[in-house]
């Protein structure tokens, strides 16, 4: 446990120390949105592999706000699931939006709010919400997912949070010196 926070403590001092010292540029999150898109064929594709090559060995994951993880069980955690949606014939859509997007050429730190609209066999859909806080590494030459949290808020995120954030296209807000 001791060196899971130690962990997190080098990445937040790491975010720190490098966020300072570059301007936002559009181009980084290009690279950034890249990441993002395999998260989405993941999901949307049913397959674990772009999650396990989009995530750090080093990942922190802290899920719901309760519970952390490694890597492996976290990537395990969703080949079982997918693993479970294609046995029982279930889509899963989801679409992220930000409220805050930092970075500079090495480190980044993303904050937004995730749709997650999941759809059965029979065409039921449930729709659920969340807050997520990801900070990505730059491992060699490619941005990689070193810690990933979401919240529910304890059921407080819903549809107007989520529509109250930017598109992962819109830059302009977050391209501040």
């Amino acid at each position: 446990m001791y060196k899971t926070i130690s962990l997190l403590c080098l990445c937040f001092c790491l975010l720190l120390a490098g966020l300072s010292s570059k301007a936002q540029s559009p181009e980084r999150l290009e690279e950034i949105n890249a990441v993002w898109a395999k998260f989405y064929l993941a999901f949307e594709s049913l397959d674990h592999a772009p999650m396990a090559e989009i995530h750090s060995k080093e990942l922190i994951r802290i899920s719901g706000g309760s519970r952390i993880s490694n890597y492996d069980t976290y990537i395990n955690g969703y080949k079982t699931t997918f693993d479970n949606a294609i046995k029982e014939s279930v889509t899963n859509r989801i679409s992220l939006r930000f409220f805050e997007r930092i970075h500079n050429n090495t480190v980044a730190s993303e904050r937004g709010i995730y749709q997650l609209v999941r759809t059965n066999a029979s065409g039921k859909e449930q729709t659920f919400y969340g807050q997520f806080h990801v900070l990505f590494k730059k491992e060699n030459g490619a941005w990689k997912i070193v810690m990933d949290y979401d919240s529910n808020e304890g059921n407080t995120i819903g549809e107007e949070e989520f529509l109250k954030a930017h598109s992962m296209e819109e830059f302009e807000p977050f391209l501040k010196n």
